[in-house]
């Protein structure tokens, strides 16, 4: 947690998330979900019951907003990290999500082009698993 790395291993698929003002559900077999405002991602190890869980605004503790102004949370897909069951400590709010217009670094997460995760997300199925390599 807060050591900005990716972890390395294989992660399962788990949903994907998109927000609806700033373009249509994309196509995939995964589950998905539109965000809202008042959504976000519980990262504080001393709040161990929304720990890398999803958790409503305004939240007491630490936690990562969905609803950004930079758009990276605008395509989002959740992968199985530190998920089942949540370890604090161990990492949370690694994702799959749009990259930065200048390719700047993510905190742990993966960043694709709109259109390679848009293709990402189309050929995704449930079941379907992320590998990451140390590079």
């Amino acid at each position: 947690e807060g050591d900005g790395a990716t972890p390395v291993g294989r992660f399962p698929l788990r949903r994907a998330l998109y927000r609806p003002d700033h373009g249509p559900a994309p196509a995939t077999a995964l589950p998905c979900a539109a965000i809202a405002p008042e959504d976000g991602w519980g990262d504080d190890p001393a709040d161990p019951a929304a720990y890398n869980r999803p958790v409503r605004l305004p939240h007491p503790a630490r936690h990562e907003r969905m609803w950004r102004d930079d758009a990276l949370y605008d395509l989002v897909i959740v992968i199985g990290h530190n998920d089942d069951p949540p370890v604090p400590g161990l990492g949370s709010a690694v994702f799959v999500h749009l990259a930065r217009p200048d390719w700047g670094p993510t905190e742990g997460c993966v960043a694709l082009t709109r259109a390679d995760l848009l293709e990402l997300l189309a050929a995704a199925a449930p079941g379907d698993e992320l590998v990451i390599t140390q590079p």
